[in-house]
């Protein structure tokens, strides 16, 4: 997109900094190991290492607890930016940020923020998110995993699955119910906080995945796991609150992530379409090509307003923002599925390929759509929203 397209949205100096920061990363870094890290399914542990030298991996985290104190919105920019050549990368960032180590800092108690959030903020260590289970995904009100207490201790039982970063997290925030094995709804579920070695705790192996195939994930398995009761984030039964307040600022962040995924398509699109000779004249010259290209800017930009909007929301403190953020994330997320179709469309059997990177981006962009709340949650968390009054 152009320059003045961004100078529309006003980036402060600082925001304008990170982006061409996270700009130059992601073209130096992340496009020339990407077809390999989707092809082999590898974590780039080495990437991140580098992105905790940039700070990116504490970006909106206060500076008190290690982290740049930036800001969600500037978060955001370096998600996009990240995702328009690996979605993979970014989205092991977010499930880093937003729902492990933000959880924690705006959650949990003083004691426990200075004891986890640090390291993660400086990316000593990776955080996760442990709530879907194999029969509680949008419905999270059936968690089965049970946390029973026993003096001191809570021992934990039950599985999560589809977890992202779980292999190569050290921290991670689980859901457990504290309410009885027999109970359902969503009042006697509460989040703790959980270490990789603790006795009791399997990571077990995930099952393959069609897309972001180079961002960790497995299910985890918890058999009469023990940990104490200062753990426990807030008060028995506010987990689901926690998690919830969580996936707000969470869909935003996916959200930004799908622009980005947008963005690179319709870059990848428009520039094949230019170059591209057929029937005498460039691709970009055939109406019907152009219109594809036209569509394609036209939702993107739409899903920029949308999703700066609920980072400045955010930024601003705004205490409910649950509509705004699905409102987000369905229109960024469908536009990135959209424009990486219509991308492989342009680039016709060439776009079926690995070697343009379309095909890679249509994978991954399919994601978007179902974690942190599927477009239908969304649409349901929206229409609750306009119809309460």
């Amino acid at each position: 997109m152009s320059d003045a397209i961004w100078n529309n949205f006003q980036l402060t100096e600082e925001q304008e900094m990170i982006r061409s920061e996270a700009k130059r990363f992601a073209e130096e870094v992340l496009l020339p190991q990407a077809i390999e890290v989707d092809r082999d399914s590898r974590f780039p542990a080495e990437t991140f290492k580098q992105m905790a030298e940039l700070g990116f991996l504490g970006l909106p985290i206060s500076e008190e607890m290690d982290g740049a104190e930036l800001g969600y919105f500037a978060y955001c920019l370096v998600l996009e930016e990240l995702a328009k050549h690996c979605g993979s990368t970014a989205l092991s960032l977010e499930a880093h940020i937003s729902l492990c180590t933000y959880l924690i800092d705006q959650f949990a108690s003083e004691e426990q923020r200075k004891k986890y959030v640090p390291p993660l903020a400086r990316g000593e260590v990776l955080g996760s998110f442990g709530l879907t289970e194999p029969g509680a995904g949008s419905d999270a009100g059936g968690t089965r995993t049970t946390a029973k207490r026993d003096g001191d201790h809570y021992v934990i039982n039950g599985r999560k699955a589809f977890i992202t970063n779980a292999n190569v997290a050290e921290t991670f925030v689980i859901t457990a119910r504290t309410d009885g094995d027999e109970a359902v709804g969503t009042k006697g579920i509460s989040a703790f906080i959980v270490e990789k070695n603790t006795k009791g705790f399997v990571v077990e192996k995930g099952e393959e995945k069609l897309g972001m195939r180079g961002s960790d994930w497995a299910n985890l398995v918890f058999e009469d796991m023990r940990i104490p009761v200062e753990n426990r984030i807030g008060e028995e039964g506010e987990g689901f609150k926690f998690f919830m307040k969580t996936l707000d600022a969470g869909r935003v962040a996916i959200a930004a992530l799908s622009l980005g995924l947008a963005e690179g398509a319709y870059e990848r699109a428009r520039r094949y379409a230019q170059e591209r000779i057929a029937f005498g004249k460039p691709l970009a010259k055939q109406q019907a090509v152009a219109f594809k290209l036209a569509e394609m800017a036209t939702r993107i930009e739409a899903s920029r307003h949308l999703v700066y909007h609920g980072c400045r929301l955010k930024d601003a403190g705004t205490q409910d923002f649950a509509r705004e953020a699905a409102m987000a994330k369905v229109v960024a997320s469908e536009c990135a599925t959209f424009c990486a179709d219509e991308a492989i469309q342009i680039h016709g059997g060439y776009g079926y390929t690995r070697e343009y990177h379309v095909e890679r981006i249509y994978r991954d962009a399919k994601l978007c759509e179902i974690g942190e709340g599927t477009s239908e949650i969304c649409r349901l968390v929206i229409s609750r929203q306009i119809l309460k009054d």
